[in-house]
C-alpha cells in the first residue's frame, strides 16, 4: 500500500480495534455487525471503501462493506449481458 494512497488509515475508527474483528478466521453475523458498527462512526468510511474497491480487496470488512457487498458493488446484478449468438 503506497503511503500517499492510504494516509487516511491513521484516522480510521478501526485503528485501535482488534484486527480479528475486521478479518475474522470464521466470520459470523454478530462479528459483521460489530465491525460495521465501528465503521458507521468512522470519518474515513468513504476513503476506506473506495480503496478496497480500487485495490480489489477480497477479505475483511473495509468501508463498512463485506467482501460479498464489495463484489456486488463492483459487479451489480445484470452487469453481464449475453453475447449475441
Amino acid at each position: 500500500m503506497p503511503l500517499e494512497e492510504t494516509g487516511w488509515l491513521r484516522r480510521g475508527a478501526c485503528r485501535s480495534s482488534d484486527p480479528e474483528l475486521f478479518f475474522p478466521l470464521a466470520p459470523s453475523a454478530a462479528q459483521e455487525r460489530r465491525a460495521k458498527a465501528v465503521c458507521a462512526g468512522c470519518e474515513v468510511l468513504a476513503e476506506c471503501g473506495a480503496y478496497a474497491l480500487r485495490a480489489g480487496e477480497t477479505e475483511g470488512i473495509w468501508g463498512g462493506l463485506t467482501p460479498q457487498e464489495r463484489r456486488r458493488s463492483r459487479f451489480p446484478d445484470g452487469w453481464r449481458t449475453r453475447a449475441s449468438a
